[in-house]
């Protein structure tokens, strides 16, 4: 028999890292998390170096960095780039690969390595496929209405689920899953990927979930004092938040805030489930996210951008194979490329030579890392260390400098200020040494110079950012 250990990844879409921190978060109800970190290692300093679905999903699958694997935009009809995966490594080594959720690639019935697959892929009908939890809905007799709530996939407006909470596509994520585990090879070991496509919008958590937070007061967003400033980037960042109102700001959070809770408890059915079937004692439990939300702090919503909420994302790993660990907090800087050298060096695999990540639990250290995100106007980059973060945007030059450390929320700007010019001069030298393509064009002379600050005209959306509708028959 086979005494390898198991693993069970557990990813979400829009998590933020500081969800962990209860002096930022306390309103917050994830016991089963909570109790995961206490038996486990939480590393606190996980980067979404792309912090958007598609490029984000292609850094944890490949172990590489955007530069690499070549999106840092969202290209969805971009093929995986031809190298080992996460899902292919473990396969090749002898694994029981299976994944149920959100995949995210193209094309979409791609199983980059996992043998068994069931994938959520949010009504994308232009890409060919009905998904599986789409065929199953018809299967219930709700064929087309996963989407009759009237909430977008995009947006913030926030309503409870319609339909029963059997069928809400969290709940069957985690059913589905739960199935893949209780059906394991007991002469092989496993690895199961369980991708839950929320909390990203919708924002339809079932009403019970909901009503968790009733005598609860959610916390409200916060702001830094520059975001008031004619800068392009910064005006187009914060346009989709300025259409929402007090009231639909404060239920969006809530409705936010449950559907994590959600999460959390069919965490424990897996939990459950591995116990059951006498599998808990051998397997490594991971959980993170592929990025963030700014959930309307800073007056923005979503990702896309170097600010904490939207690009430090959580990292826990947890159970007996790493009980020398049980209780520990790491600030160790990592990215999204580090997850699969550090599942495969906990495995006893041999990582693959394109994967340009580190494992975690390696002597090495990172300096910083570099993210990039969007080309043209939409441009921005990000250098991060253990304590400072410069950002920056092409289009008016405009840079910042947030100390991390005495600054968590990044509410002021120390770009420019004189006791932090060598930070700021060594911190934008390493930015610098990252560019390449025509990101090359922002520099002269070895100064970054940009591009001219533009006006920002907010463009319009009759179609409500992607809006859904009815889905029979399919569009």
């Amino acid at each position: 028999m086979d005494k390898r250990p198991n693993f069970l990844l557990i990813c979400t879409d829009h998590w933020p890292a500081e969800f962990r921190q209860k002096n930022v978060w306390s309103s917050l109800l994830t016991p089963t998390l909570d109790r995961l970190s206490s038996e486990g290692i939480e590393f606190t300093n996980m980067f979404s170096e792309c912090p958007v679905c598609i490029p984000a999903r292609r850094s944890l699958m490949t172990g590489t960095s955007p530069k690499t694997h070549n999106d840092r935009v969202y290209s969805d009809l971009l093929p995986m780039p031809d190298v080992p995966t996460l899902a292919s490594s473990f396969r090749d080594a002898g694994y029981q690969t299976s994944v149920v959720g959100k995949l995210h690639v193209y094309p979409q019935r791609n199983r980059i390595g996992f043998e068994e697959s069931q994938i959520v892929e949010e009504a994308r009908y232009e890409f060919g496929i009905t998904d599986d939890y789409q065929l199953w809905l018809g299967e219930q007799g709700l064929v087309g209405q996963e989407f009759l709530h009237g909430m977008g996939n995009n947006t913030y407006h926030s309503r409870p689920w319609h339909l029963d909470e059997y069928t809400h596509p969290t709940t069957w994520i985690g059913r589905q899953m739960a199935k893949q585990i209780a059906r394991k090879d007991p002469t092989r070991p496993a690895f199961f990927y369980a991708s839950f496509t929320a909390p990203h919008p919708p924002l339809v958590p079932p009403q019970i979930f909901l009503d968790m937070y009733d005598d609860q007061e959610i916390e409200e967003p916060y702001q830094g004092s520059w975001v008031e400033n004619d800068n392009y980037p910064i005006k187009a960042l914060r346009e989709a938040a300025t259409k929402y109102s007090k009231r639909e700001i404060a239920m969006a959070r809530k409705a936010f805030v449950a559907l994590c809770t959600q999460i959390d408890h069919q965490i424990r059915i897996l939990i459950g489930t591995l116990r059951e079937h006498n599998l808990l004692d051998n397997t490594v439990i991971g959980f993170l996210s592929d990025h963030g939300d700014m959930l309307f702090n800073h007056g923005m919503v979503a990702k896309r951008v170097f600010y904490q909420s939207s690009t430090n994302v959580p990292f826990i790993l947890a159970g007996k194979p790493l009980s020398s660990k049980r209780g520990t907090k790491s600030d160790k800087l990592l990215c999204l490329a580090d997850v699969m050298p550090t599942l495969l060096d906990l495995a006893g695999i041999s990582i693959p030579s394109t994967v340009e990540g580190v494992s975690a639990f390696s002597s090495s250290e990172r300096d910083y890392v570099y993210g990039e995100f969007g080309e043209g106007d939409a441009a921005t980059r990000m250098i991060v260390n253990k304590r400072y973060k410069f950002i920056y945007y092409p289009v008016g030059n405009y840079r910042q400098l947030f100390d991390l450390k005495n600054d968590p929320k990044e509410l002021t700007n120390l770009y420019g200020r004189p006791e932090t010019a060598e930070t700021q001069r060594l911190l934008e030298k390493r930015l610098i040494d990252e560019l390449y393509g025509d990101d090359r064009l922002w520099v002269k002379d070895g100064v970054l110079i940009g591009t001219p600050n533009k006006t920002y005209t907010p463009p319009s959306d009759l179609g409500l950012y992607n809006q859904r509708g009815i889905h029979w028959p399919t569009p």
